[in-house]
């Protein structure tokens, strides 16, 4: 943390001025000899230890303010602590808002009775306004003290730091001049260095969270006043009179696709359902653009759901990893399956193809040639832990930190999946749950031929995956993607579109559906989940196609 510079008073002999002749009546006061509201004999001092039950009358509580206020802007400090019931703290602290500020003159205006004190049981309160010559330029506020009155009717100031300015803790202090850097509020920017996060609708939660977690670097310093606390680090400004360039902390966020990002999630077609989409560099992991609606927080990266036939992207390469098996290898596609004893089906539209292989079943999303071959294959005496391990040691499933601080919300897979889900989870059904980003980077990883855990500070240290994807694996899954996006169940919305590959999905949830879709091109890997989509490619499709196309 920097420090905040504290400089102290010079020329002892400037002129403190007051207004609504206070300076008059401190001057009558102290030929009098009294302090604290009383004289010198112990017996009309005030008493804390018998607290009247009435506060003090308005007039009584603004002569003792006028009295102490005109003390302390004379720099009388004993003097005006004597009018206090806490003398020893209040010197201290009212020579040090003096040094803190580089004081030259001190005044007050409108001393006014603002009746019983809500804040300090007991006592009067008593407003006025502050005018502080300090360093660098002129800092006014309005502020206020509380005024007891003991049993035998005199009246002391209550003491504590908000007297010297509202709020202010016990702990803290004042300075003028050069600000601390603390008190300057970083920026979140983009990768170009200059958009700021927080003008994005989708990204304002993520700016402060980085922004209070994330080193900013760069800026300078400007000028006011400061509270700072005990240490001298800043805690906050109070005013400005010059303003310094604020420190940043830049992202990977790409600020023209993070535009596409933020219309693409509110594309008419969706009907405004909930949307997430996250768009990542394959080549590095770098988040490129988070975009969400609806009112159940960020889906994009937190939004766990049933992935659905996104799945089986995974599916095929634990197929190909643990079983051996390759895009031409048979996975009958029929119109129904049964699998410990829970029956499982196709969505309309897929007709059954007894001597389909793995590639034709990816290409029309067929769930029963997953679960046949997938229970087949991947299940050993009940045990269908084959799934997890593919996704844990290829595709880094995991928990991640994409940097900043930014929560977000694991995928899952059960390593100890038992009855129905067992086959479930070869469809993306089941225990078996994931969020846009985690699919986006299954996308990355088949693209990238390598496993890069997202981030969203370039400088993050990134998580590895035990187990690199093969280049056989990624280049069997590559071409079952490049089909579904050119004739397959995404073509509809991507077909056409240069160098894509992708996997649609349809996930049940209660009596809804949700609609996924992952993508690549040679540029990004693309999730978008939009929630009671009727299905990925007519909802989740439009929000990827306007990413893929940046437009």
């Amino acid at each position: 943390m920097n420090k905040g510079v504290k400089i102290g008073v010079t020329g002892a002999s400037a002129v403190l001025l007051v207004v609504g002749g206070i300076g008059a009546y401190n001057v009558v006061q102290a030929a009098s000899g009294t302090a604290g509201g009383g004289g010198s004999d112990a017996s009309h001092s005030f008493d804390p230890q018998t607290l009247s039950s009435e506060p003090p009358s308005g007039a009584k509580s603004v002569k003792l303010a006028r009295t102490f206020l005109d003390s302390w802007s004379q720099r009388k400090f004993d003097r005006a602590a004597g009018d206090t019931d806490a003398s020893a703290t209040a010197v201290p602290a009212l020579r040090g808002y003096a040094d803190g500020l580089n004081l030259k003159s001190l005044t007050f205006a409108h001393v006014v009775s603002a009746g019983p004190s809500t804040a300090t049981p007991g006592a009067t309160k008593v407003t006025f306004d502050v005018t502080a010559e300090v360093a660098g330029g002129t800092w006014t506020y309005a502020s206020a003290v509380a005024v007891f009155q003991s049993a035998n009717g005199r009246t002391a100031v209550h003491w504590n730091n908000s007297v010297l300015y509202p709020g202010l803790g016990d702990d803290q202090s004042l300075t003028a001049g050069k600000l601390p850097t603390d008190t300057v509020k970083a920026e979140v920017v983009a990768s170009d260095g200059k958009t700021d996060l927080s003008t994005f609708a989708s990204l304002r939660d993520i700016a402060a969270t980085i922004g209070k977690n994330a080193k900013a670097t760069g800026g300078t310093s400007g000028t006011g006043v400061a509270v700072v606390d005990g240490t001298g680090a800043g805690v906050k400004a109070l005013k400005v009179f010059t303003k310094g360039k604020p420190p940043v902390v830049r992202t990977t966020i790409d600020a023209s696709l993070q535009a596409v990002a933020e219309n693409a999630v509110k594309d008419s077609h969706l009907q405004v359902k909930p949307a997430g989409t996250v768009a990542l560099d394959w080549r590095t992991g770098h988040i490129l653009a988070i975009a969400h609606t609806g009112s159940d927080g960020d889906i994009a990266i937190n939004g766990i759901k049933s992935p659905g036939s996104t799945m089986k992207i995974i599916t095929s390469a634990a197929l190909f990893d643990q079983a051996g098996l390759n895009p031409s290898s048979p996975a009958p596609c029929t119109d129904s399956l049964t699998a410990n004893s829970q029956l499982f089906h196709n969505d309309p539209g897929v007709s059954a193809n007894p001597g389909a292989s793995i590639a034709q079943g990816f290409t029309v999303s067929c769930n029963t040639s997953f679960i046949k071959d997938g229970f087949h294959y991947l299940v050993h005496d009940g045990d269908a832990s084959a799934l997890h391990e593919e996704a844990a040691n290829v595709f880094g499933m995991g928990s991640w930190s994409i940097g900043g601080g930014v929560a977000t919300t694991d995928p899952s897979i059960p390593a100890d999946v038992q009855g129905g889900d067992q086959a479930a989870q070869f469809i993306g059904q089941g225990q078996v749950t994931a969020t846009p980003l985690f699919m986006a980077s299954v996308a990355a990883t088949v693209r990238g031929v390598g496993f890069h855990q997202p981030v969203i500070l370039a400088g993050q240290q990134q998580a590895t995956a035990p187990r690199p994807i093969s280049a056989g694996t990624a280049g069997y899954l590559q071409s079952m993607m490049r089909t579904v996006a050119t004739s397959g169940t995404a073509a509809p919305r991507l077909g056409g579109l240069t160098g894509v590959g992708a996997k649609t999905g349809t996930a049940e949830e209660g009596d809804h559906t949700n609609g996924w879709l992952t993508a690549y091109n040679g540029d990004i890997a693309v999730a978008a989940l939009v929630e009671g989509g009727s299905s990925g490619v007519d909802s989740a499709g439009y929000v990827v196609r306007h990413l893929l196309t940046g437009s």
